[in-house]
């Protein structure tokens, strides 16, 4: 069987902006300060500001690319209309049914009066795309890609009442998919920031008894896990970040670089190409 290949860029909506960094540097330093001593989480798992995304897929191009598919994959990214996919997808999506059952929606009544029956309301749909609302990006939770008590990666899902991020980003990860420049996924889309990852815990330090390791130490390329269940009931409705606007789309290049933001160290994925939304 041929080795996997081994991914070399990514697709993703960067979560940075001049309005999120301050909400994510305030939020990342309490987790920190928080997190490191109550939880026993190694301060190297915790990953930079600079670093959080959206993933939407991964690309694997071959060593040197002789075919040209990153320079395919940028002109791909710089012919989408993001606008035009989002307005396509919100026509179509209903608003959301969440709500409890013993609650109106808002929009049709006001605070303290009884609500008149009536035929439901219809949602009104934008005239045009300028007139179209931006889409905003909360995160809210934490939660962990793994067994909790045997946890390595934990992260911060996006709320997405309506499922319009979720469609919006699947858009996108299909435009690739279809030109054959992104492998089909076998499995469902998980939008998630990652805030706690053990990979980049460096040789065999693990933050005491609270990481689990192999017999005679930690093997390279082994995974430390932790008992993750007490920090994720702590931070089970933590908001990271709130109601910011998607500015960019990107292909970044695999491998975070170091870099300082206002004298405060930082790391950052290198952006191959990007585009306005």
């Amino acid at each position: 069987m041929p080795p996997k290949p081994v991914p070399t860029h990514f697709l993703c909506i960067p979560l940075i902006t001049s309005a999120s960094r301050p909400q994510l540097v305030q939020s990342l330093a309490s987790f920190r300060a928080d997190a490191i001593p109550s939880y026993g989480i190694h301060e190297d798992a915790i990953r930079p500001v600079g670093t959080l995304h959206l993933t939407l897929g991964v690309f694997a191009f071959s060593k040197n690319d002789p075919e040209g598919r990153l320079d395919k994959a940028k002109e791909l990214l710089q012919s989408l209309q993001p606008r035009e996919m989002l307005a396509s997808i919100k026509h179509k999506s209903p608003p959301p049914t969440n709500m409890p059952e013993t609650e109106p929606p808002p929009s049709s009544f006001g605070k303290g009066k009884v609500p008149e029956t009536g035929p439901p309301a219809t949602v009104e749909r934008p005239a045009s795309i300028s007139e179209l609302e931006p889409l905003c990006i909360t995160l809210r939770g934490l939660r962990s890609m793994q067994p909790p008590s045997k946890a390595s990666v934990l992260y911060a899902p996006p709320i997405d009442q309506a499922g319009v991020v979720q469609a919006f980003c699947e858009r996108l990860r299909s435009a690739f998919q279809e030109a054959q420049l992104m492998a089909e996924e076998d499995r469902p889309l998980l939008l998630h920031a990652t805030i706690v990852n053990t990979i980049y815990v460096k040789g065999d330090k693990g933050g005491g008894n609270k990481y689990k390791k192999g017999g005679g130490g930690r093997k390279k390329g082994e995974k430390l896990t932790f008992d993750a269940r007490d920090v994720l009931e702590r931070y089970e409705d933590q908001v990271w970040m709130e109601n910011i606007k998607v500015e960019k789309i990107a292909i970044c290049r695999m491998g975070a670089v170091k870099t300082e933001v206002e004298g405060v160290e930082d790391a950052v994925y290198e952006v191959e190409a990007e585009i306005d939304f």
